[in-house]
């Protein structure tokens, strides 16, 4: 069996520098397809800086809405976000199980799912949102539309209710 993925990795390897430069460069984007709550979502990968499963949070009493509480990377606390009530998505269930870390800012984001890595052509982004929207384009894949969370503006919302109770950016 490992070898199998071995020799599956290694040709995958090959292929990679086997196709045309202009195919490698910005023609294709990276996506982490996610569910938050039962909702199909899309994080781009150069929005992210980390992915992890089952990270131990520590809560913080009296904390704001989304805040779900602290979590240690690399010896930095950085405070974790339920995407569920940042987003608006009814947060009944436990609680979500995966967290992205954001590359622009010490953020955790919380989600229900990891599903699954996408690569796609730029042609198979669309717009669907406008400015102060949380969600401005949506990938499109094989049949399969999924909302790309804006991490940034989500980022930028949440530091500018710092210190505050202010709802979550919707």
């Amino acid at each position: 069996m490992t070898g199998l993925l071995a020799g599956e990795l290694a040709r995958a390897f090959d292929d990679e520098f086997a196709r045309p430069i202009a195919r490698r460069s910005g023609e294709w984007l990276e996506f982490l397809a996610i569910r938050v709550g039962a909702e199909p979502y899309a994080l781009a990968r150069s929005d992210l800086s980390g992915l992890f499963v089952d990270k131990r949070l520590t809560p913080l009493p009296g904390s704001g809405a989304g805040l779900l509480g602290i979590a240690g990377f690399r010896s930095v606390l950085v405070p974790v976000y339920d995407l569920r009530a940042l987003l608006g998505i009814d947060g009944a269930g436990p609680p979500p199980r995966w967290l992205a870390a954001a590359a622009a800012a010490p953020v955790g984001l919380a989600f229900d799912r990891f599903e699954r890595y996408l690569r796609v052509p730029s042609t198979a982004i669309v717009g669907t949102g406008g400015p102060g929207s949380q969600v401005r384009h949506a990938v499109c894949t094989a049949g399969e539309t999924r909302p790309v969370i804006d991490v940034t503006s989500l980022v930028e919302a949440l530091r500018g209710r710092r210190g505050s109770r202010a709802e979550p950016p919707t």
